[in-house]
């Protein structure tokens, strides 16, 4: 009789710490946090002009804000991300979305590199009044009585699925960051007061909470809380978890732009965590400049090479935890 086998959902597990980066990134949580630093008055009067009033009123009346469901051009210009939001929300996958058909192919570096273009940012009337268009049917089509956040919640994580299941440069690339994430984990699990598939919280020898968290650009980032909503900026991190050799150079300066954002606000060390093993480190610094440290995940992964002890002895005595 065969003997019964299931392996370990490693997809799964990966999964589970991506939809964390995405939640803080394109979902709900992100654009919660976009609308905290806006002005309701000045947000309220774009909804207006965007989004049918009569449908802003039963929004309202089952106790949503339209932005939930409306683009507006003050939101995208704040967090250009967010248009992965509306993306998601609509059902729409990124291949089929970003296309001439379309006619918003040019606009896909807002979501993938929150990049807005002077261009882009004189076509976001056009482009929030054909997205509001679209909203106002999806919510014709799923009816007010059923609406909830549960329910938007829901309908994009149905589209985010299989676009995570699809491509496996998304995957190398969800896997390496998820990969030094847990690293982080385990040299800090000692010390952690809270954790979940987005963020660590840590409690350091000066009573002061530090948090490890993914984040937009770069990947993964540091930071200690020294008041409410004040923080001391440790380290940034950007993870390049694509193998292909030839594609090297163009990773790193993909980091290299990550990290010059990551210093203007005032991250003390800037780290490039690769996955290739043979990379040249004296190109890859002239490369990026801005990087403190280059590490690869192999070495990473090992727990016993000079470079892992390197990077445990570095996120030690930055967080300012103590020692197991």
């Amino acid at each position: 009789m065969k003997r019964i086998f299931i392996p370990k959902p490693e997809l799964q597990i990966n999964f589970s710490y991506a939809l964390g980066q995405i939640r803080n990134l394109y979902l709900q949580d992100a654009l919660s946090k976009t609308i905290t630093g806006l002005r309701i008055s000045k947000l309220d009067r774009e909804l207006s002009e965007y989004a049918p009033e009569n449908t802003l009123n039963l929004i309202a009346s089952h106790g949503l804000r339209g932005e939930l469901i409306f683009p507006v051009p003050y939101v995208l210009k704040q967090n250009p991300f967010l248009l992965g939001y509306y993306r998601l929300l609509l059902g729409f996958s990124q291949k089929e979305f970003y296309t001439t058909r379309f006619g918003v192919s040019r606009f896909k570096s807002m979501e993938e590199k929150g990049v807005l273009t002077k261009s882009n940012e004189e076509s976001l009337d056009e482009l929030c009044t054909s997205l509001s268009q679209s909203c106002a049917a999806l919510i014709d089509g799923i009816g007010i009585d059923r609406l909830s956040k549960s329910l938007l919640d829901d309908l994009m994580l149905l589209t985010v699925g299989p676009q995570l299941r699809g491509g496996a440069n998304v995957k190398k690339g969800v896997a390496g960051i998820v990969s030094v994430f847990q690293v982080i984990h385990e040299i800090v699990s000692h010390a952690t007061t809270n954790s979940d598939t987005s963020k660590i919280e840590i409690l350091n020898a000066a009573g002061r909470k530090v948090t490890v968290e993914f984040a937009p650009d770069p990947d993964i980032v540091i930071r200690e809380e020294m008041s409410k909503e004040r923080f001391r900026n440790i380290i940034a991190i950007e993870v390049k978890g694509g193998t292909e050799f030839s594609n090297i150079h163009n990773r790193v300066g993909e980091a290299e732009k990550s990290h010059q954002k990551a210093k203007a606000e005032g991250y003390v060390e800037c780290w490039t965590v690769v996955n290739v093993d043979n990379i040249d480190l004296k190109m890859a610094k002239k490369e990026s400049p801005s990087t403190n440290t280059f590490y690869k995940i192999s070495d990473l992964q090992t727990g016993n090479t000079a470079e892992y002890l390197d990077f445990k002895e570095r996120i030690i005595s930055l967080t300012g935890i103590k020692s197991r």
